[in-house]
């Protein structure tokens, strides 16, 4: 199961990452759990200076932009 987790205090850019990052994930039939990380000392602690950001299994694949399902399909796949 991968750990899909968004960086971020939760604004529309937050929810629409979330919402790409779900999609992709059920386009490629992987398991998943979806996490929404909000507290700033732990997002600053992932070396995130920008959000929204994405971590898979703990590590973070993007920061400071909200990508495409397409664009998160492909990081997942390469993951594998």
């Amino acid at each position: 199961m991968k750990k899909l987790q968004i960086l971020g205090t939760g604004c529309k850019k937050c929810v629409l990452l979330t919402a790409h990052a779900e999609a992709a994930a059920k386009e490629l039939g992987i398991d998943y759990e979806i996490e929404k990380v909000t507290d700033l000392n732990t997002i600053i602690d992932m070396g995130v200076m920008s959000t929204p950001a994405l971590a898979i299994d703990g590590s973070v694949v993007l920061s400071g932009k909200t990508s495409s399902p397409e664009e998160i399909k492909t990081i997942l796949k390469n993951l594998k």
